[in-house]
């Protein structure tokens, strides 16, 4: 990242957590539903790093049962970036692994919303094009992005980046569009093709 010495981005999902054991990570941002344990693999990897954890579910509207999105998990998403600073100058390098369940939403937003503070000359469409060369399948949480957006003071263009994305998966994956919406996710879907339209 621009602003730090973290040369290294990762962003996976809990199946792929074990292989990165042992890719020298330095820096963990994990996204768990709130009942998840803890994930094991982290027990074995190979050097100390500093993690971060917040729990809630990847949904963009409410749900019962389910914990939303909410702007204080986006606060504490954007100040991690400021321990990734403050550390990294005890360090040579760094790497940043964010991981979700699928490592399609939830830590792609986050890596999304890092890059944006990160390279705030960049044009939103230049940081979503950074976040699909680290994660080609990436789905940002639109609800994640909106937060972002605005405590970034990006006018809504991260947001619109990210809707030409989710717009760019399902011209690839058109079932993308009909998972989604089954998934609760229907007004990504219809903001992408709005703005494919």
């Amino acid at each position: 990242m621009e602003r730090s010495r973290i040369s290294l981005l990762t962003i996976c999902g809990l199946e792929e957590l074990e292989g990165h054991g042992n890719s020298r990570v330095t820096h963990v941002l994990s996204i768990l539903d709130p009942d998840w344990p803890d994930p094991e693999a982290f027990g074995s990897y190979d050097r100390k790093h500093h993690r971060m954890t917040l729990r809630f579910h990847d949904i963009i509207e409410a749900r019962p049962g389910q914990v939303m999105p909410e702007p204080e998990h986006v606060r504490q998403i954007l100040a991690f970036a400021d321990d990734l600073e403050q550390d990294a100058k005890e360090r040579d390098e760094g790497h940043l692994l964010i991981h979700c369940h699928m490592g399609i939403s939830r830590s792609t937003a986050a890596m999304a919303m890092l890059l944006a503070q990160a390279y705030e000359n960049e044009s939103a469409t230049a940081i979503i094009d950074r976040l699909t060369q680290i994660r080609p399948q990436a789905w940002p949480n639109l609800r994640m992005i909106g937060f972002a957006d605005e405590m970034l003071g990006r006018g809504g263009t991260l947001s619109e980046a990210v809707s030409r994305l989710h717009g760019r998966q399902i011209a690839a994956k058109p079932r993308l569009a009909q998972v989604m919406t089954d998934l609760g996710r229907a007004r990504e879907v219809e903001q992408a093709l709005k703005l494919a339209a």
